[in-house]
């Protein structure tokens, strides 16, 4: 099975929205909306990736040293296995535009994501945003995200 590691990076603005971009000319999820991320290079760090994403994908510029990691997600699913880290700005230069392999981009409330979005994300974003999940599974069986709260660390 082949093992993907994949930076992802949630763009919050003041009002708590959370920046998407819907996927086009992708291998995976193409036309869903979803964050800026994708699989790490060699030789970059799980911040530098998110970075570099968010760069390519909606033009954003961010400092990946100023990243807050909010937590990972480990899945083995339909013969599938990774790992997704989520990573947390609110300090960005630029305006939201799409770029490379995204068709469009908008600002969404963590509870009103367009229907046609990534089918995990609602989860992920309860879990790790909201809720303070460091690592979350999805493994075929279980039908949700699950996870362990910080404070059970």
């Amino acid at each position: 099975m082949t093992f993907h590691l994949v930076a992802w990076l949630i763009v919050q603005d003041h009002a708590g929205r959370v920046l998407l971009g819907r996927r086009s000319g992708s291998s995976y999820a193409d036309g869903l909306w979803g964050l800026p991320g994708g699989h790490v290079e060699a030789g970059e760090t799980l911040a530098q990736a998110a970075a570099r994403e968010a760069l390519e994908e909606v033009g954003l510029r961010v400092n990946p040293a100023g990243l807050t990691c909010l937590g990972a997600c480990r899945y083995d699913l339909d013969g599938m296995g990774g790992l997704d880290v989520f990573f947390l700005t609110r300090d960005w230069a630029g305006e939201p535009t799409p770029l490379e392999k995204t068709s469009e981009v908008g600002w969404f409330g963590p509870h009103a994501l367009p229907g046609d979005a990534l089918p995990w994300l609602p989860g992920v974003l309860d879990a790790h945003l909201r809720g303070g999940v460091r690592l979350s599974e999805m493994l075929d069986g279980w039908a949700a995200v699950r996870g362990v709260p910080l404070a059970e660390h």
